[in-house]
């Protein structure tokens, strides 16, 4: 279980966002951290149940500012992605740990390549039949909600932007987000929650890898 020590401390951190402050709670960073780091590890283990996960990080918590104009040091997050094992398997799984109820997992595809995002909308310009249904599923979307991502104004180069597909050609990103409460994120079943609602896309996952692994004529590209 997430202990609220996690949020407590996060707290703090968000309202001592300093170096020297942290410097002076090193060590409640440090029990927060390995408590953090556990979780993630069991959620790998349970992972690894019903998925192939070729490996997983736990995020820093200290930020780069060198390009930010938010020079706050720290993050006021835990966070950490899983990656399925590739070439046969494609997308990630991501949990995000934040206090006042800004926990979340995602899962999807948050940076295709040049050529996967090409593969997609290429795919999606012939039919999108089979990813519309699998989206719209009853439990799926109770789970889920709704497909969201960065995505352009328009249309792509070479694309028709009258395309009756546009709104998935148009994307960049295909991500899913579940949002959880602090009480939620807190409770005993979280690390079952967080294990049924991945194991819920999995739908989207096969549909996805087979387009990318495969090419128009649905020949293997492995």
């Amino acid at each position: 279980m997430i202990s609220k020590n996690i949020f407590t401390f996060l707290n703090a951190l968000k309202n001592n966002n300093e170096r020297q402050w942290f410097k002076e709670n090193i060590s409640t960073f440090r029990t927060a951290e390995s408590e953090v780091k556990l979780f993630y590890s069991q959620l790998y283990d349970q992972l690894n149940q019903l998925d192939s996960i070729d490996n997983f990080k736990v995020f820093r918590i200290y930020r780069d500012i060198r390009f930010s104009k938010n020079k706050t040091p720290y993050k006021t997050h835990f966070s950490g992605s899983f990656h399925r094992t590739k070439p046969e398997l494609r997308g990630g799984y991501y949990l995000h740990l934040a206090a006042n109820n800004e926990s979340f997992i995602a899962t999807g595809f948050w940076n295709p390549n040049k050529e996967d995002l090409i593969r997609l909308r290429k795919e999606f310009e012939i039919d999108s039949e089979d990813l519309r249904a699998i989206i719209a599923e009853p439990r799926f979307k109770a789970i889920w909600g709704p497909l969201v991502g960065d995505e352009l104004r328009s249309a792509p180069r070479g694309f028709d932007k009258q395309d009756p597909n546009i709104d998935l050609i148009r994307k960049k990103q295909f991500i899913f987000i579940k949002k959880f409460t602090d009480k939620e994120v807190l409770s005993e079943r979280f690390l079952k929650e967080v294990i049924d609602s991945f194991k819920a896309i999995r739908p989207y996952f096969n549909y996805m890898s087979n387009i990318l692994t495969t090419n128009l004529n649905g020949e293997s590209i492995l």
